[in-house]
């Protein structure tokens, strides 16, 4: 058991030294194309039916689209959306909203 447990975290620790850092400009150039005709290019819901990206926290957007790309979160326009969507453009979608300041 001890062995697995550091296993696993050699792994992860490894993990960390190989990310890249996002690329915001990319995540803009790839939010205007997929993000903005709901979400707007702003991060703002173009309607009470789209939810505001601006300011959320970039690990729970890649989260959520990581699970509407798996199917584990159910929404058939993300779920198409995200499907198109790897990790590198989820990274950077997720840092350019999470860039942009929120709005009351």
């Amino acid at each position: 058991m001890k062995a697995l447990f550091t296993t696993a975290a050699l792994t992860l620790a490894a993990g960390f030294g190989t990310a890249q850092a996002a690329d915001i400009e990319a995540g803009k150039a790839k939010a205007s194309t997929v993000c903005a005709s709901c979400h707007g290019i702003n991060g703002i819901g173009a309607t009470d039916g789209f939810p505001n990206l601006a300011g959320q926290k970039t690990a729970y957007l890649v989260s959520a689209l990581k699970a509407y790309r798996e199917g584990s979160r159910k929404a058939p326009i993300m779920n198409n959306m995200a499907a198109n969507l790897g990790d590198a453009d989820m990274e950077n979608i997720a840092a350019y909203f999470a860039s942009l300041k929120p709005t009351p």
